[in-house]
């Protein structure tokens, strides 16, 4: 039997060449995803029909779980590929301003290369001025931090997005449902589907598909009249409303909407006003260069001091001291979520 992926003769078409740029602490579960996807097909159709290359900024990248891979450091001539991905989970506003990266994506894209951005790769082709005209799917964490630093762009909540000549995926599972959506695009449907039967995958979600966070709006059991105030508080975020004023437009009264927010929620309504608040503050303060005065009026504080203390109590340091989001960045401890026990 041959070596998977390694014919005896010359392949009958030639290789799709992809480059994978991996950026500092990178989905390792989502390269893998990739990676079998890739080299399944390969093996199915006993040639070599995607060749790949990982790249990097230096010599070694660590990913987000601690695991080192080697890359290359010498990137290819854009003329010489296919199609290049940009995968990144954290700590991409240390790397925004990369002139090396981000004048060989652009190098890349004029020599007609297709790009795609994997989770948050899609801020580095932002960065380096690759997406205009193009809708970016973005992961709900980043979302509102990605579209603030890039208000030109049509930024999306989708779970992928095959747009043209570039590629943009929230990641996680989604990956998953992009490997199918993009291979469809490059094989046969028969090696496609002899690709599900090895992976054990049947289902592939549509791209347009929403992406589900753990959010109230989304639980069947939260109730029309709840839902409605949730979506209110969420376009009066800069300046909070009072919750008389949230019972007024839910059509209860105030003891009514406290009793209802303590039923299906588990807090009060200005609870989850704050949490949601502060929320916002922690995603523009790791993902944005807003100075933290600017930070805690987007999030609905007059008073800087205020923005501070408030701050403080749920993630225990200052604002000031996070200002980017990486896997040592503080994240809002469990008792604070505000969701009802079940």
């Amino acid at each position: 039997m041959r070596t998977p992926g390694l014919p005896d003769s010359a392949p009958s078409t030639p290789p799709y060449r992809l480059k994978l740029m991996l950026m500092p602490a990178f989905s390792f579960a989502g390269l893998g995803t990739i990676l079998d996807s890739l080299f399944i097909i390969n093996w199915l159709a006993q040639e070599p029909r995607f060749e790949w290359q990982l790249l990097g900024l230096e010599e070694s990248v660590m990913a987000s779980n601690g695991t080192p891979l080697a890359v290359e450091r010498e990137w290819p001539a854009p003329h010489t590929l296919d199609e290049v991905w940009v995968l990144a989970s954290f700590a991409t506003k240390s790397y925004r301003d990369d002139t090396r990266l981000a004048m060989w994506l652009r190098h890349c894209a004029a020599a007609g290369a297709n790009l795609g951005g994997i989770e948050v790769g899609s801020d580095m082709l932002a960065a380096a001025g690759v997406m205009q005209g193009h809708r970016v799917a973005m992961h709900w964490d980043n979302r509102e931090g990605f579209a603030e630093r890039y208000p030109q762009l049509e930024t999306s909540s989708e779970l992928y997005c095959l747009d043209r000549d570039r590629l943009s995926c929230a990641g996680g599972t989604a990956i998953v449902d992009l490997m199918f959506a993009w291979l469809a695009r490059h094989v046969e449907p028969a090696l496609l589907e002899e690709l599900r039967n090895h992976l054990l995958e049947r289902r592939q979600r549509d791209g347009t598909r929403q992406q589900l966070a753990a959010d109230p709006l989304h639980h069947a059991e939260t109730s029309a009249q709840i839902r409605r105030v949730l979506r209110h508080m969420r376009r009066h975020i800069e300046a909070p409303l009072s919750t008389a004023e949230l019972a007024s437009h839910a059509g209860l009264s105030t003891r009514q909407l406290e009793r209802r927010f303590k039923h299906e929620l588990g807090v009060t309504p200005m609870r989850y006003y704050l949490w949601l608040r502060i929320n916002r503050a922690h995603r523009l303060l790791q993902q944005t260069d807003l100075s933290v005065a600017s930070v805690a009026s987007a999030a609905g504080f007059a008073s800087l001091e205020h923005f501070s203390r408030s701050y403080r109590r749920f993630f225990g340091c200052a604002p000031s001291s996070d200002r980017l989001q990486s896997p040592e960045a503080p994240v809002l401890p469990l008792r604070y979520l505000p969701y009802r026990r079940r």
